[in-house]
């Protein structure tokens, strides 16, 4: 139903909130400290981000900042034992979908999760089946794979087509290298990453006829679609 990461470093309520949400066919990655959670978030595609707010070596509220410079658009539900109004608007400052308040009603917060992963796994569908990308001079139409300048239509290979909607979906932004791997090609390991290089490089050939647009490299980070 949608890949989740739970940042909790409570061991009985971590455990039973997993519980939980694998019973309601959820797949969850669960990390006990900050600094594993930003590890995690960077080794896979999450639907969503469960977050406690007091935890050690790096609080909720200092994850989710990292998390969202990685990736603006993920969703992320904050969990919490302070009910004071300040911390929960601290909370939706920094962009929360929501703010959960323990001890949680198990079925209410499952509802709000299943809310949030619909929500955005629709939004998801709607731009790769519908939504064609202006990019500079060109038009991608990722449905067709086809990137087209005026009259010149480039047909695009499958996994070139991802890889440059992915860059497209982050326009201006830093598309995480280990999550594209993990979107396109499953695993990010030594010859993906390579692989992954020379789909950047191709990209690069398409897209030179228009000086204003460029794909640039992030040192450790990944790579940015510039227009």
């Amino acid at each position: 139903m949608g890949n989740i990461l739970l940042v909790e470093d409570d061991d009985s309520f971590g455990y039973i909130l997993k519980e939980y949400l694998e019973i309601n066919d959820f797949t969850v990655t669960w990390v006990q400290n900050g600094e594993s959670g930003l590890e995690a978030f960077k080794q896979n595609v999450y639907d969503l981000c469960v977050l406690d707010i007091m935890m050690p070596l790096k609080d909720g509220f200092t994850l989710a900042k990292e998390i969202q410079e990685h990736d603006a658009d993920v969703p992320f539900i904050f969990l919490t034992a302070k009910a004071l109004k300040i911390d929960k608007l601290k909370g939706f400052r920094l962009g929360c979908d929501d703010y959960v308040v323990k001890p949680i009603d198990e079925e209410l917060f499952i509802a709000r999760v299943k809310a949030l992963v619909k929500r955005t796994s629709n939004s998801s569908e709607r731009s790769a089946g519908n939504g064609v990308y202006n990019i500079g001079k060109y038009c991608f139409d990722p449905t067709n794979q086809a990137l087209v300048l005026e009259d010149k239509t480039q047909r695009l290979t499958t996994k070139e087509a991802k890889v440059l909607q992915l860059l497209c979906e982050k326009k201006n932004q830093v598309l995480d290298r280990n999550k594209a791997l993990k979107v396109v090609w499953g695993e990010s390991d030594f010859f993906n990453r390579k692989s992954m290089d020379v789909f950047i490089h191709k990209l690069r050939k398409y897209l030179e006829e228009d000086a204003t647009v460029k794909i640039t490299n992030v040192h450790g980070k990944g790579f940015v679609l510039e227009d």
